[in-house]
């Protein structure tokens, strides 16, 4: 407080000024104290952490289960037939998405329903949100796939068949020579598909670990880093890989899937090339499950408010597909692709291998990101929608033990996802009992119905995959409008879709984030800077270029600056006021000098009396004005460039006799031009509260003087 109060507020001036004051109304506003002593508040918090009261361990694990405070009150008649309806209708949904997303994921399709399964049950007692489908999400199956492929190949799993023979021949001499504890045997005895699922669950367990830690430091705010039309241009980008990723499927082309920078391109190019090989049984399947999916999902959304549920036409088409291929033998007659043996029941729960953690920790991160950014959003904005609140740090949370305790039970990465919440929610869901189930019916699928899904094409996996595509797809129709709306925001969104479509997706990712960051800088660095005129019979002063019938007042300029006066804007913020005032200062004062030196040499030379004259108008030649108002209600804050840019700007304007007064100062600003110290002594008068009031002040000031001249 101390420092505020050797500084007058605003209006107070000096005690010799009673000339001044008498056209002045004064004003004095004290500065709340502040009491920030670093050691008191380290010590206070941790009294708050490591008190222990029954109430205290209470709230605690109440606030971690929140299954604990809303299971006892749920009400049973009211809730109960909504939340079976959802559940149902969602597990429905969710058996075949699972199968399909698997292929997505590298992964065997057993690990689709297990990773659904878990994750259903989990959220239940974790969650905060009453209505978010959490599960498989195409584009974190997509992610996690790339990195599953990668590793793959680095293990060697993807050689040629004859060296794949060499291989195993050399695994079985090492198996009969080397004890079984040596790392490389143990490698060995895992075949393709188990070291797949074995490295998409030690990275679904990195990932869950950063989420978790993400909750624990409250480090949420990452998030605010991934704007609306950030994630939107992301998910549409990645949806162009995911369509490229499942091409092959469709063609029932056999071809190595690309991963890395330009895989996308990679992938075409190759399809292309292998053209020739395409599978008729195949296209002709994918086909029509096209022409049975797509008009049939258009009636779902067209008459959704009219249907009490939405048709489950992905389930008919995947029964009718499987009984189509096996009782007319597209494997054996045609070559097609099949989903195989699918097991019953559960594999006994294994721990990550971590001597993998190394190589996948850095691929996990975006993985995190993106996860826990699509589950918070999504839970916020269908809370707000039904009138209840959600905690984000608990979300966090949960979909990172989402990840976590599934990675233990061959599963792989999950999040909330946009269209099946839609469904939950428009089929009546109450709470997160419909969850379990959910989780229900996909056991049920896991004990008894998997195995009849041995002769179920991976192309009508395929075509479910892109069909579930086109909600993102469709965002190209909605760029006029966006364009409309903010031109920044659109082109973020080109940026970041092109670039998770044609680089990579994590690289996609990292450069819109950059890239809207920098928009940000950008846009502080170039902001609106507007003179501003009086509204006639007010005390509001508004832009002279955005309204008309505005007033200016003589001899006075009022300018505001809209953005935060720092390092990077200062050079701005310096030429913008002169250009909008037409008053260099260090230019007149440089015309001055001259002209100065002009009249010595012409009085010596005694040259005559009349380019003196000339001399002597042009060096006392009006400006114009003799006072700016920058009005700096848009300025968020000073760094010591900004306030060494005021000082400097109020140097040369009072140097050619112009003064400089600040208005609507925040407190920050004010504290900062204090520290800083802007104000020389007698000279703390020249910040005001309002711009007006400093207008007032400046009109005042010069009728003072022009008395005292006359006089």
């Amino acid at each position: 407080m101390a420092e505020f109060n050797n500084v007058r507020s605003v209006t107070e001036m000096p005690e010799g000024d009673d000339a001044k004051r008498s056209f002045h109304h004064r004003m004095f506003l004290e500065p709340q104290e502040k009491k920030r002593s670093m050691k008191a508040l380290v010590v206070k918090q941790a009294q708050k952490a490591c008190s222990c009261t029954p109430a205290k361990v209470k709230d605690y694990v109440f606030s971690f289960f929140p299954v604990l405070q809303w299971l006892p009150k749920y009400k049973l008649r009211e809730y109960l037939l909504g939340d079976i309806m959802s559940g149902v209708i969602v597990g429905v949904l969710l058996v075949p998405q699972s199968i399909a997303y698997s292929l997505l994921a590298g992964q065997e399709p057993i690990y689709g329903l297990y990773t659904s399964f878990f994750a259903s049950i989990i959220y239940f007692i974790f969650g905060t949100s009453r209505h978010i489908s959490v599960g498989i999400f195409g584009v974190i199956c997509l992610m996690v796939g790339q990195v599953v492929d990668r590793e793959i190949q680095r293990a060697g799993y993807d050689l040629e068949p004859a060296a794949l023979a060499v291989l195993t021949d050399t695994a079985a001499y090492v198996n009969a020579t080397v004890l079984p504890v040596n790392q490389t045997s143990q490698k060995l005895f895992c075949d393709k598909s188990c070291y797949a699922i074995t490295v998409g669950a030690t990275m679904t367990f990195i990932a869950g670990v950063y989420q978790v830690a993400m909750g624990f430091f409250q480090v949420g705010f990452v998030s605010v880093y991934l704007s609306d039309s950030l994630l939107s241009g992301f998910v549409t980008g990645a949806s162009f890989t995911i369509l490229t990723s499942q091409a092959k499927y469709l063609l029932g082309l056999d071809i190595p899937r690309s991963s890395g920078i330009g895989s996308l391109i990679t992938t075409w190019i190759n399809i292309f090339r292998n053209i020739h090989k395409t599978n008729i049984c195949d296209l002709i399947t994918s086909f029509l499950c096209f022409l049975v999916l797509i008009p049939t999902k258009e009636l779902n959304e067209h008459f959704k408010s009219r249907l009490k549920a939405p048709i489950p036409v992905e389930l008919v088409v995947i029964v009718a597909a499987t009984l189509a291929s096996h009782f007319g033998k597209l494997r054996e007659t045609y070559g097609s692709s099949v989903a195989g043996h699918i097991p019953t029941g559960f594999l006994p729960p294994r721990p990550p291998d971590w001597n993998l953690i190394p190589s996948v920790a850095l691929d996990a991160i975006p993985i995190a990101i993106i996860g826990f950014a699509i589950t918070v959003s999504l839970s916020e904005m269908f809370a707000k929608k039904h009138g209840y609140s959600v905690k984000a740090n608990q979300e966090m949370y949960a979909i990172g033990f989402c990840n976590i305790i599934p990675s233990f039970f061959h599963c792989f990465t999950t999040s909330a996802a946009l269209a099946k919440t839609l469904v939950k929610e428009s089929t009546g869901c109450r709470t997160q009992m419909s969850g379990m189930v959910t989780s229900l019916v996909i056991l049920l699928v896991l004990l008894v119905i998997a195995p009849l899904f041995y002769s179920l094409q991976k192309c009508v996996l395929a075509v479910i995959t892109i069909v579930n595509l086109r909600g993102a797809l469709r965002k190209f129709k909605d760029l006029p409008k966006m364009w409309h709306l903010s031109r920044v925001d659109t082109v973020i969104w080109l940026v970041t879709m092109a670039a998770s479509a044609l680089i990579s997706t994590e690289i996609g990712l990292l450069v819109g984030v950059c890239f809207s960051m920098l928009c940000v800088i950008f846009r502080t660095q170039r902001p609106e800077a507007p003179l501003l005129g009086w509204v006639a019979e007010s005390e509001t002063y508004e832009s002279l270029s955005a309204y008309k019938n505005l007033q200016t007042k003589p001899g006075i300029v009022v300018f505001r600056f809209e953005a935060p006066l720092y390092y990077i804007n200062k050079e701005c913020f310096k030429s913008t006021l002169y250009k909008q005032t037409g008053v260099n200062p260090v230019w007149v004062k440089a015309a001055k000098k001259k002209a100065a030196k002009r009249m010595l040499r012409e009085k010596e030379v005694d040259s005559g009396g009349n380019q003196t004259s000339i001399s002597m108008d042009f060096v006392s030649e009006p400006l114009g004005f003799h006072t700016i108002v920058i009005d700096c209600c848009a300025v968020q804050f000073l760094d010591t460039a900004g306030i060494r840019t005021l000082k400097e700007v109020c140097k040369d304007y009072r140097e050619i006799d112009v003064q400089v007064l600040l208005a609507q100062c925040n407190p920050s600003v004010r504290s900062s031009l204090i520290r800083g110290e802007f104000f020389k002594e007698g000279e703390d008068h020249l910040l005001f509260h309002s711009v007006h009031q400093a207008v007032d002040f400046a009109l005042g000031a010069q009728e003072h003087s022009g008395t005292s001249t006359s006089k």
